[in-house]
């Protein structure tokens, strides 16, 4: 049973050298119940692919298909959709949160999942998101 969404930079953070030992003990515990976003997804490609060709490219891409191993990837549907669209007409009466947290949110609001990210603050707003962070 899934029960966290992945943002990002928790999944980034397997690839760095020396990874936070909070979070590598808070993914350990979580083996099985994690999942990540479709736009996370798009993230992580994205990322890779914009960099030169090359040994450190390789090398993360590698570890992205790992990641595509052992991480589902939930849709941005229908439902997350209509979600993301009544939250961003909630919020922008000022300046709203970025487009792909809103997706990222969504996927999480209706999957009833947990949001992991290092970026609390950029998830403060969301109505009814459960936001950790295991950096800490």
């Amino acid at each position: 049973m899934t029960e966290y969404l992945l943002d990002t930079n928790v999944v980034s953070e397997l690839a760095r050298p020396v990874p936070n030992p909070a979070v590598l003990e808070h993914l350990a515990a979580a083996e099985g119940r994690s999942a990540v976003a479709a736009t996370v997804w798009h993230e992580l490609v994205f990322g890779v692919e914009r960099l030169p060709p090359g040994a450190r490219r390789d090398g993360l891409r590698a570890f992205v298909d790992e990641i595509a191993a052992r991480l589902p990837v939930l849709p941005y549907d229908r439902p997350a959709a209509s979600w993301h669209a009544r939250e961003r007409a909630r919020l922008t009466a000022g300046f709203g949160p970025a487009f792909a947290d809103g997706q990222v949110a969504a996927v999480a609001v209706t999957n009833d999942l947990r949001l992991v990210t290092r970026n609390v603050a950029d998830f403060a707003n969301f109505a009814d998101l459960a936001v950790e962070n295991w950096f800490v």
